[in-house]
């Protein structure tokens, strides 16, 4: 796993855990972090803040469609989430064309 956040509460949270990331704030150096994690092999799933994710989203949704690897997990920062507990049972049910 690697993160990329955008402050530096999440990064030692996570550090603990023993997840290794960095911390930005400008869009050119979240695609850079990304492209650095793309060259690693090893990392098999990215981490980023909700925050970030929102400012590189086509850059994300390209990744998504075109990269079996990483996973893209979009995460809230210490303040807490923006989206809505159930984004990801919508996000799945639009995807698959599930009516709820």
């Amino acid at each position: 796993m690697f993160l990329i956040s955008d402050n530096v509460d999440t990064l030692i949270g996570l550090r603990l855990a023993g997840v290794k990331g960095v911390v930005v704030h400008e869009k050119e150096e979240i695609i850079k972090s990304f492209e650095n994690a793309f060259k690693n092999k090893q990392i098999q799933v990215v981490l980023i803040t909700e925050k970030l994710a929102d400012i590189v989203s086509d850059f994300i949704l390209d990744i998504r469609l075109n990269r079996r690897y990483p996973l893209i997990v979009e995460i809230p920062d210490r303040h807490g989430a923006k989206k809505p507990s159930d984004s990801i049972l919508k996000f799945i049910e639009e995807s698959m064309g599930i009516k709820s």
